[in-house]
């Protein structure tokens, strides 16, 4: 088969509702980097915790407007489940910003790297889902990408490990939950997030006062700027909330994580476009290996979706035989 006619067969077994999410996802994502990025350097409002608890509390209030509009119906969930969610989240933002502190910006990225693999392994063994050797070698292939562009200043030291490595191990979790729970609770991604979002913004108050500089964010002078800034900030946060929930619901926790690696790709790149980067050929290699794994990968998961349904649909067309057999030999 050449390569134009396998490029239209995967383009035929495209889920558009699956790439409208990623789409929303990888656009939003970007844009709260941007916005973020000017927030933190030009109006010096360093206090991340205590932006992530805003960036819940205005997704709670947007999905509020959205179920008054009419567009979801809010349904009763299990608050113990939620709260195991919503546990993961926070554990996830402290460990990830304790990360921060304590690595270089390399390490950290590196083992960021790794939350593909351990959700791989915690879906073998707790969910007994298993990947095939193409799908393997493909997710290796992006790690090892991403990993190579992002090795330029690992430094190790045993604190900065070991919290590392539970922020890898919490984000995983984190990451499957979103997926099983939205299934287990039968809640669409609106419904499970509308009680995720202000248990999280309530579990993250405590972590202010450790996490940030809490006298200079109680002295801190708001301008109409940094007021415009925070707005657009949890604005964007909403959809990236909202497009997290929906792309994992349609997909998987390990298709997310190699979103997010071309989203950092794109970032990258975008630097050395953008923002006059130096190029590096070690981030510049680093790239090309993602951005192949990325589409084998994609590939490999079209033709998996191909066959599961061809196999749906000749399983339906064997019952429907056997249904006809069964009415033609009744008296």
């Amino acid at each position: 088969m050449s390569c134009s006619e396998t490029i239209k067969e995967d383009c035929s077994h495209i889920n558009p509702k699956a790439v409208g999410y990623m789409l929303l996802n990888l656009s939003s994502s970007i844009s709260i980097v941007l916005v973020n990025k000017w927030l933190f350097r030009e109006e010096h409002y360093k206090f991340p915790t205590f932006l992530t608890m805003l960036h819940f509390s205005f997704t709670f209030l947007g999905l509020q407007v959205c179920a008054w509009c009419g567009i979801f119906e809010p349904k009763k969930l299990d608050l113990w489940r939620v709260a195991r969610l919503s546990s993961a989240f926070c554990g996830f933002v402290v460990l990830t910003n304790i990360s921060l502190q304590l690595n270089s910006v390399g390490f950290y990225q590196v083992m960021k790297v790794l939350t593909t693999p351990v959700i791989a392994v915690i879906e073998y063994f707790i969910y007994s889902k298993a990947l095939t050797q193409p799908l393997m070698a493909s997710l290796t292939i992006v790690c090892l990408g991403v990993g190579i562009s992002s090795a330029t200043d690992v430094e190790l030291n045993l604190a900065g490990t070991i919290v590392a490595l539970s922020g890898v191990l919490v984000t995983s979790f984190y990451q499957i939950w979103v997926g099983t729970e939205q299934r287990d609770l039968q809640a669409n991604p609106l419904q499970l997030l509308y009680y995720q979002a202000p248990i999280s913004a309530a579990m993250l108050v405590p972590a202010v006062f450790v996490l940030d500089d809490f006298k200079g964010l109680s002295q801190f002078v708001y301008s109409e700027k940094t007021v415009g800034l925070i707005l657009a900030s949890c604005s964007v946060a909403l959809f990236v909330n909202l497009s997290t929930f929906l792309v994992i619901g349609a997909t998987s926790p390990i298709s997310y994580n190699v979103l997010g690696h071309f989203k950092l790709s794109l970032v990258v790149v975008g630097g050395f476009l953008l923002f006059d980067t130096p190029i590096d050929m070690r981030n510049v290699g680093g790239m090309l290996f993602v951005f192949a794994g990325v589409i084998w990968y994609t590939h490999l998961k079209l033709q998996a979706q191909s066959a599961q349904k061809a196999a749906e649909a000749e399983r339906v067309g064997l019952l429907h035989s056997a249904s006809s057999r069964d009415a033609d030999e009744e008296p």
